[in-house]
C-alpha cells in the first residue's frame, strides 16, 4: 500500500510539472508572435521571410497532379480570373491605403524602374517559366566547351545568382504583384517600366505577358505609382508596327489612372515609351516613325509620345537624333562595360542632349552578376561592395542633373541587378549570394535614401 501512495504521488507531481512545463512554453510562444512586427512578411528578424519557400513546395506536391490541365487551360480565361482575383483582393484591402500612404515614402515620378513579369511556376502557370533559365553557350564553340550546358531545375537551382525572398514566384500571382508595389513604393520610386511584347509574343525564354498589364496597372495605382511601357526587341519590329504597338498601348491603357505621362517643357503631357535595342534598326527607319515629316510619322497625333532610346556605343548618340527620338537612356548597370554605361561618359552624353533638346536618362544598379545563365562572363561582373557600388552610381548620376533616373532593375534576376528583396539560401550544390551583412530590403532603403537626395538637389538645380 506504502509503495501504491508513493507511486501515485509522483505520477501526480510528473503529471502537474508537464502541465506547468506545457503552459510555459504556450507563454512564451504568445510573447514572441506579439513581438513580431507588423511588416515581419517582409523581411523580419525572426526568419519568417523563408516560409514563402516552404509554401513554395506544398504548392509543388498539390499540383504534380493538375500541371497538366492547368498547362493546357484556356488562357484567356485564366487571365481573365487573375484579374478577378486580384481585382476581390483589392477591394478586400482597400480600407487600409489611407495607412499606407502614411507608412510609405511619396514616390517620386522622377525615378524610374524597369520591372518584369516574365517569371512563373507551376501553381499559378502549370510550369516553370524563366527560374529554369537554360545556361547559354559561349559564341566561340572553343570557349563554350569548356563550361556546363542545361537548364536550371527550380526551385532549389533558379537561374539566378541570388535568391528571391518570395522564393520562385510567379508573376500573375497577386499576392507577388502586391508585394512588389509595396517594395517599390518603399524605396521612393515613382515609375513603373514594364518589359513589354505585343500580345501573343514573349521573349524566347518566356510566355507572352500582355494579359497581366491591367492586374499591374491596378496594383500600381493603389500604391500611386504609374506604368510606363518598356518595348522589347521582337522579331520584325520596324516603324509601321512600333505605329500599331503605340496606338494599342495607348487605346487599351491609357485612360487607366496609373498609365504614365511626363510634363514636357511646354507642358504637354505625354506617354513615355523606353525602346529597347533600338539600335538594331537604323535612323531611317525610325524617323518614318518619329519625324514629322516621316512617312509613318505618329508626330502631333493623337498618339504622340516620348521615345526613349538605348545609347550603347558613342556613335548611338547621332543616331538617335537622326532618328527623331525624344531622348536616350544606358540601362546597364556595369559602369565600364558600354560607353553609355560607364559613368564617366555621362557629362559628355547630357551636354549632347542638352544642345540637341534630348533627354538624358542616365541608368543606375546595384551590381552585375549573370553566372548562372553565362557562365563564361566572369569579367562583366560588378561586386555590390555592400551597396557602395550602387551609392556611386547614383552619385555619378546626380553630377550631371538628368531629369530622370532610371533604375536597372527591380527584378532583373537572371542579370543580378535586382534590388527586389534576397535571402541567403544554400542547397546540395549551389550558395547563393546575399546581401548580408545588411538585410533584405537594404537596396530599397538605399534607393530611397537617393530618391530624398536627388529631390533635395533638385530643387537647388531649379533655382
Amino acid at each position: 500500500i506504502l509503495n501504491y501512495d508513493i507511486m501515485a504521488r509522483f505520477r501526480r507531481r510528473t503529471c502537474i510539472i508537464l502541465l506547468l512545463f506545457i503552459l510555459f512554453i504556450c507563454s512564451i510562444m504568445m510573447a514572441l508572435k506579439t513581438l513580431r512586427p507588423d511588416r515581419a512578411g517582409f523581411g523580419d528578424p525572426f526568419g519568417l521571410g523563408l516560409l514563402p519557400e516552404l509554401q513554395q513546395r506544398t504548392v509543388l506536391l498539390d499540383s504534380k497532379q493538375n500541371s497538366l490541365n492547368r498547362a493546357q487551360g484556356d488562357t484567356v480565361t485564366h487571365a481573365s480570373n487573375l484579374h478577378s482575383i486580384a481585382v476581390n483582393t483589392m477591394k478586400a484591402s482597400m480600407s487600409p491605403v489611407k495607412k499606407l500612404e502614411e507608412e510609405l515614402s511619396s514616390p517620386n515620378y522622377n525615378f524610374h524602374i524597369f520591372y518584369y513579369t516574365w517569371y512563373g511556376n507551376p501553381q499559378f502557370d502549370g510550369k516553370y517559366i524563366h527560374w529554369n533559365h537554360p545556361l547559354l553557350p559561349h559564341w566561340d564553340p572553343k570557349i563554350a566547351n569548356n563550361y556546363p550546358k542545361g537548364r536550371h531545375n527550380p526551385p532549389e537551382d533558379i537561374g539566378a545568382n541570388f535568391y528571391p525572398e518570395l522564393g520562385s514566384y510567379s508573376s500573375k500571382d497577386p499576392t507577388v504583384i502586391e508585394a512588389h508595389m509595396k517594395q517599390m513604393r518603399s524605396a521612393s520610386t515613382g515609375v513603373i517600366v514594364l518589359s513589354w511584347y505585343p500580345p501573343g509574343m514573349a521573349d524566347e525564354n518566356g510566355e507572352p505577358t500582355d494579359d497581366l498589364v491591367p492586374v499591374v496597372l491596378d496594383y500600381a495605382h493603389k500604391y500611386n505609382l504609374k506604368v510606363t511601357f518598356h518595348i522589347e526587341p521582337y522579331k520584325d519590329r520596324d516603324d509601321r508596327s512600333m505605329y500599331h504597338n503605340v496606338k494599342y498601348i495607348i487605346d487599351k491603357y491609357g485612360s487607366h489612372a496609373a498609365f504614365y505621362r511626363h510634363k514636357t517643357s511646354t507642358g504637354r503631357l505625354l506617354p513615355m515609351f523606353y525602346v529597347y535595342d533600338s539600335y538594331v534598326t537604323i535612323p531611317e527607319i525610325w524617323a518614318n516613325l518619329l519625324t514629322v515629316s516621316g512617312s509613318q510619322s505618329i508626330r502631333n497625333t493623337p498618339y504622340d509620345a516620348l521615345f526613349i532610346a538605348l545609347l550603347v556605343e558613342e556613335r548611338h548618340k547621332h543616331d538617335i537624333h537622326r532618328s527623331g527620338f525624344d531622348g536616350m537612356y544606358t540601362y546597364f548597370a556595369t559602369n565600364g562595360f558600354s560607353y553609355g554605361s560607364s559613368h564617366h561618359n555621362w557629362a559628355s552624353l547630357k551636354a549632347f542632349c542638352d544642345s540637341n533638346n534630348l533627354m538624358f536618362i542616365p541608368s543606375v544598379g546595384p551590381g552585375y552578376i549573370d553566372t548562372s545563365i553565362r557562365p563564361w562572363n566572369n569579367h562583366n561582373t560588378r561586386n555590390r561592395v555592400n551597396g557602395k557600388y550602387y551609392e556611386t552610381a547614383f552619385s555619378a548620376a546626380l553630377l550631371v542633373r538628368p531629369e530622370i533616373i532610371s533604375i536597372t532593375s527591380f527584378n532583373e534576376w537572371h542579370e543580378g541587378t535586382q534590388i527586389e528583396k534576397a535571402v541567403p539560401k544554400r542547397t546540395g550544390q549551389v550558395v547563393y549570394l546575399d546581401y548580408k551583412p545588411h538585410k533584405p530590403n537594404v537596396y530599397l532603403e538605399l534607393t530611397q535614401k537617393w530618391s530624398e537626395k536627388y529631390r533635395k538637389e533638385q530643387e537647388q538645380w531649379l533655382m
